[in-house]
């Protein structure tokens, strides 16, 4: 398992719900959070590691022995959003990269854990921009959609080397043409 980069197909995937929580899905949970302390995140979804699913796991510390603010969030659903607050975003998939975004200030969410319970929780500040961030990205939609006017400006050449680096990489052979990704990901969404 590793982070994929943009403009990786499985980024723009929208994500199937789980219709199971069995040992594949807790491994696939353990192996995330891993390579998200690995990476120096404080969030990760599915589809950053090339999986169909609408799963995220979430440990706003950034430390891995920190387990009691480790969360998992299957199917995820944003109930309400309250409020506009703008800050600062970066992503696993786009290393080094920073823009502002804005997002509802205020967020209720729901969600199953691993045991197969729903739970709901009211959030702000940065708990509400991770689980906003996150449940976009089981959407398909990157933090670059939603940059404001300014950081979509400065940024675009960035963002247009990492389409060009991922791109060498492909032609390198280092990762498949985009059919064969989105033919894998197909088979890999849950039945």
């Amino acid at each position: 398992m590793e982070i994929v980069p943009y403009c990786h197909p499985a980024l723009r995937w929208k994500s199937q719900p789980i219709r199971e929580v069995n040992a594949e899905l807790r491994r696939n949970v353990e192996e995330m959070f891993e390579l998200m302390y690995a990476h120096k995140g404080i969030g990760l979804a599915a589809n950053q590691v090339a999986l169909p699913y609408r799963v995220f796991v979430l440990n706003l510390s950034g430390d891995k022995d920190v387990k009691e603010e480790e969360l998992v969030f299957l199917n995820p659903e944003i109930l309400r959003r309250k409020g506009t607050t703008e800050g600062e975003e970066g992503c696993l998939s786009f290393p080094q990269m920073y823009g502002n975004v804005k997002r509802a200030a205020k967020i209720a969410v729901e969600a199953f854990n691993l045991k197969g319970e729903c739970f709901e929780y009211a959030l702000d500040d940065l708990a509400a921009r991770a689980v906003q961030h996150e449940t976009d990205h089981l959407d398909g939609v990157l933090f670059i959609d939603r940059l404001t006017d300014a950081s979509a400006r400065d940024l675009a050449p960035v963002i247009a080397d990492f389409e060009a680096q991922y791109r060498r990489w492909q032609a390198e052979g280092r990762f498949p043409p985009d059919e064969v990704v989105r033919q894998e990901l197909a088979r890999l969404e849950p039945k």
